[in-house]
C-alpha cells in the first residue's frame, strides 16, 4: 500500500537543457521548468521523484 503524503518540495534549474537528450527536455517541461533560475513547487511522490532522478544533473532539489 502506498501512503500518499501531502509534502512539497522545491525544484530549481540550475542548468540549460542545450545538449540534452529529447528525454530530459521532455522531463524539463513536464515538472513545469523551462529556463535556468525557473522554479517550481511539486508534491513529493515517487512519480516526481523518478523525473527529478532523470534530470538530477540539471536541478537542485530542496525539501519544504
Amino acid at each position: 500500500m502506498v501512503i500518499m503524503s501531502d509534502k512539497l518540495i522545491k525544484v530549481t534549474q540550475v542548468r540549460s537543457v542545450i545538449g540534452g537528450t529529447e528525454k530530459q527536455k521532455a522531463t524539463i517541461k513536464a515538472l513545469g521548468l523551462g529556463r535556468p533560475n525557473y522554479k517550481v513547487e511539486i508534491k513529493d511522490n515517487p512519480c516526481t521523484r523518478g523525473q527529478i532522478r532523470v534530470v538530477q544533473h540539471l536541478v537542485k532539489v530542496e525539501e519544504l
